[in-house]
Order: structure tokens, then C-alpha cells, then sequence
């Protein structure tokens, strides 16, 4: 491209090409003819721009590709303020060259893909799209506070720095597919997103991040769909989503965060769905807190968490459980605020209780683990056939399944005293009389009740009537009482 051939706007740019020298067409930067008229640098408006503040993108191209040079100095893109017309095309080109395209306005979409780039900068720009499949940029990727019109394509990028999504807003009310693909790519540092706006899609499936994944107060909308799919997403820091407002499912399968997957305070509404899929990921801290109930599925099946932060406040009124793993639970809630959201899965399932049962124990609260295996025996008693049920309610009563056994002491004594009353008011007749002991109606009732222990009293006297039913109701009580103290006592030291 000849010199000759370029507009005034243009020229100005070439000559600064060279230096790195930085052109900003903005009113605080130019002699606009009307500074003062409202929104005049807002790049939403630079479609109506004119060639004062226009650039054609193929002499973007040409100065990136073959601009000029200066001795001693770096060569550099750096626009503000500019409407860029035509398409920038630089599909499969390397560029040396740092591309700085701030507050500027895009007729169409710019096209990377496969290019390898030093670094490149599109803040604060309006764009209707970017197209930058597997692009490789050696460096930063800016697209903070930018406004895109259609689809951001980033799939299977490489950066090698960081990319910046601060403020970004993405609306692309025609696209069927996701507004913000970044599966497969692969960041050397961070996804660095707060307050993000996406209406739609936001993909991350195979995405690696070696740094945090920042999402804090971030909105993504996909009423009835998946408004984040990050399926075996990697990020060896955290990923940081407070006060994030989710309005679809948030999918996790699968990832690997050895760090904290932060959702506090956060807002997770996809009613009548799943609001949350974690299962099958290692995490390191997963925290759910502060925030509103959770719209929607919470979904942890086959999860392995170091610490679950999660409070009773927030939990949905459908949780899936299944094998989810967890070293420790908090904050600490007594054992009755718990257990209800074991209620809320897909029927009994004993693992639960016994992660709960365990993270209990391992702070020493021996009568919260305690009253979370009663509440695992009273929920297995209602799947069993009504033998079995009628089996599990005489354990209740009696000694709570063995995990109340102070409940059977209070049994024998109380029957111990109705005994030891009605024998000593109506001693039985012996059996021989002559080789009988002396009748003592305390430990005659004690031999009924003990089925073990024998004091002689009970072979040697034989009660007749009312008397004769009331020992058998004393010996049927005493084995019932016994089994179940043995069965539980069997249980607490079997779990030891």
C-alpha cells in the first residue's frame, strides 16, 4: 500500500507505527469539532464516526504485516478512539508487533485465527464478535470492559500471560451456541473475569488455567439452559465465583480445582433443573455460603472435597450425595441441622450418614456422630418389609438402636419395680418346698428380665394366673432388651 493512498487519519498512524508512538482520536485527545456533544468518544456510537476518526482494517493489516520501521525504536499498534472499517483479517499471520485497539468501534468482527501474536489489547472497544479460534498470543490478552455484539471465539487459545475479561459485556441474541468459547484453551496465568456479563453460554470444557479463575460478581444468563460449562476444567489456583449471579446450571463435572471454588454469597437459580453439577471433581475447598437458597439441583455425586463450607441455609431442597467425600464440614452445626439434607437425595443412602458420622468425629463431637447413625437406622428401617420395621421400632424404643443405652437401664428398672411390687404382694408358690430357697421378689424379677444371669429364684417358684403372664411379658422384655443392647454395643465397636 502506497502513502499516498491513505487518509489523513490513516497517515497519522503510519508515521507513529514506527516509533510505537500511541494515537488517540478521542475529544480529549483532538480537536473534535464538537467536544462537548454527548457520549461523542462512547465506541457504541462509532458507527456514525467519520474519516476524521476512521481507519480501514487493511491498513491495520498492512502496518502489522509490513509496516515500517525505525531504528532504535519498537514498532507498535497502539489506536484509540478510532472506527475501524472492513474486516481485520490476519487469519494465520504472525505479528511481532503489540496490538493496542482501545475505545475503538468494529464494523465486523475481527479475525485471528491461528494467528500468533505478541500481545493484544481490544479494551473498552465495541465489537460486533471476535473470531480467534487457536490463536496463540505471547503475552497479555486484554478484552476488559469491552462490548461484543455476537459471539467471543477463543476455543483452544493459547496465552501465554494472563486474560482479562473485567467488565466485559457479551450480548449475542441470535447465537444458538455459546457467547464465550474458551474450551480447550489453555491460559499461563489467569482468566481474570469480574464482573463479567454474558447472555448466554460461557464454555470452558478442557479449559487449563494455570492460575485463578476470577468470576467474582460476574451475571450469566441462560434461563433453562447451562450458563457455565466448564466440564474438566483445570485451574491450579482457585476459581473465585462471590456474588456471581448464575441464572442456568453451572456444570463442573469433572474439574480439578486444587484450590477453593469460591460461590459465596452467590446466586444460583435454575428451578426445576440442576443448579450445580460437581460431581466427579477434586476440590480442594468448596465453599456455598451467605448467599440465597440455591434454585435448582445441588449436585455432588462421586465429589472429592477437602473442606466443604457449606451452609444449611443455602442447600436446595433436592441435594445428590452419592459418594461424595469430604475431610471436614463446616461451620460446625449441631447433628439436627444437618441430617435434613441427607433427606433430600435419591433415598437411602448409607455413605452419606457415614461422612457425616465421620467429620463429626473428627472434631470430637461424639453425640453428634452419634445421633447421625440413629438417624441413619430409622431411615434404613423405613426400606425394610414390615417385619423388619416392627423389628427396627422395638430397638428404637427400647435402646435407640444401641446408641441410647442408658434407655434400657431405665427400662429394667422400671420393670424391675413393677415386678419386684407385684411378687411381693403375691409371693408365687414353690416348686418343692422343702429344697426351695427363701423367695426374694427382687431378684426373682431380675432372673426373669437377666437371661443370662441366674439367681435361682426363677426355677425354683412357679407363679400362677395374671401372675404366670406377667413373667412371661418380664422374659420376653428381657431378650428384646438384651439383643438390643448387644446388637448396638456390636455396631458402635464394629465401626471403631
Amino acid at each position: 500500500m502506497e502513502i499516498n493512498d491513505l487518509t489523513p487519519a490513516e497517515s497519522r498512524l503510519w508515521r507513529a507505527f514506527a516509533s510505537g508512538t500511541a494515537v488517540d482520536f478521542r475529544t480529549a485527545h483532538s480537536s473534535a469539532p464538537d467536544p462537548c456533544a454527548p457520549d461523542f468518544d462512547d465506541p457504541a456510537g462509532g458507527g456514525t464516526w467519520g474519516p476524521e476518526r476512521s481507519v480501514r482494517a487493511s491498513v491495520l493489516r498492512a502496518l502489522l504485516l509490513d509496516g515500517p520501521r525505525e531504528e532504535g525504536r519498537v514498532a507498535a499498534l497502539s489506536l484509540a478512539g478510532a472506527r475501524v472499517t472492513g474486516r481485520l483479517d490476519l487469519q494465520y499471520a504472525t505479528v511481532d508487533h503489540p496490538v493496542r485497539l482501545r475505545h475503538c468501534h468494529f464494523d465486523e468482527a475481527p479475525r485471528f485465527y491461528g494467528a500468533r501474536l505478541r500481545e493484544l489489547n481490544l479494551s473498552e472497544s465495541v465489537l460486533p464478535g471476535l473470531i480467534s479460534h487457536a490463536v496463540r498470543v505471547d503475552g497479555v490478552l486484554r478484552l476488559t470492559r469491552a462490548r461484543f455484539g455476537g459471539t467471543v471465539r477463543l476455543a483452544g487459545a493459547e496465552v501465554t500471560g494472563s486474560l482479562y475479561l473485567e467488565s466485559t459485556r457479551i450480548e449475542a441474541p441470535d447465537t444458538e451456541g455459546p457467547v464465550l468459547q474458551l474450551n480447550q484453551a489453555v491460559l499461563g496465568a489467569d482468566l481474570w473475569a469480574p464482573g463479567l456479563r454474558a447472555g448466554g453460554e460461557v464454555r470452558l470444557t478442557g479449559a487449563r488455567v494455570a492460575g485463578t479463575v476470577n468470576l467474582n460478581d460476574a451475571v450469566l444468563d441462560r434461563p433453562g439452559g447451562t450458563a457455565v460449562h466448564a466440564e474438566t476444567l483445570a485451574a491450579e489456583a482457585d476459581v473465585l465465583m462471590r456474588r456471581a449471579d448464575v441464572r442456568g446450571r453451572l456444570e463442573l463435572r469433572g474439574a480439578r480445582i486444587p484450590g477453593r471454588l469460591d460461590l459465596s454469597h452467590a446466586r444460583l437459580d435454575n428451578a426445576g433443573d440442576t443448579a450445580l453439577r460437581a460431581s466427579s471433581c477434586v476440590i480442594g475447598e468448596l465453599w456455598l455460603r451467605e448467599g440465597p437458597v440455591v434454585r435448582g439441583a445441588l449436585n455432588l455425586r462421586r465429589a472429592q472435597v477437602d473442606v466443604l463450607f457449606l451452609q444449611p441455609e443455602v442447600v436446595p431442597d433436592w441435594v445428590q450425595l452419592n459418594d461424595l467425600t469430604y475431610t471436614s464440614l463446616i461451620p460446625h452445626e449441631p447433628a439436627e441441622r444437618r441430617l435434613p439434607m441427607l433427606e433430600k437425595g435419591d433415598g437411602y443412602l448409607p455413605f452419606t450418614y457415614e461422612q457425616l458420622t465421620a467429620a463429626y468425629r473428627r472434631i470430637g463431637d461424639d453425640d453428634a456422630a452419634r445421633l447421625v447413625q440413629l438417624a441413619k437406622q430409622r431411615r434404613r428401617r423405613r426400606t425394610l418389609p414390615w417385619y423388619g420395621r416392627l423389628w427396627g421400632h422395638l430397638q428404637d424404643v427400647a435402646v435407640g438402636y444401641g446408641f441410647r443405652p442408658l434407655r434400657a437401664g431405665g427400662w429394667l428398672l422400671s420393670l424391675l419395680a413393677v415386678g419386684s411390687v407385684a411378687y411381693g404382694l403375691h409371693h408365687p408358690p414353690p416348686l418343692k418346698p422343702e429344697e426351695a430357697p427363701g423367695f426374694n421378689p427382687v431378684f426373682y424379677t431380675l432372673d426373669l428380665l437377666l437371661p443370662v444371669i441366674s439367681f435361682g429364684q426363677e426355677n425354683a417358684f412357679s407363679p400362677e394366673g395374671g401372675y404366670q403372664t406377667l413373667s412371661y411379658v418380664l422374659i420376653i422384655t428381657g431378650w428384646i432388651l438384651a439383643t438390643t443392647v448387644i446388637t448396638g454395643l456390636t455396631r458402635t465397636v464394629s465401626r471403631q
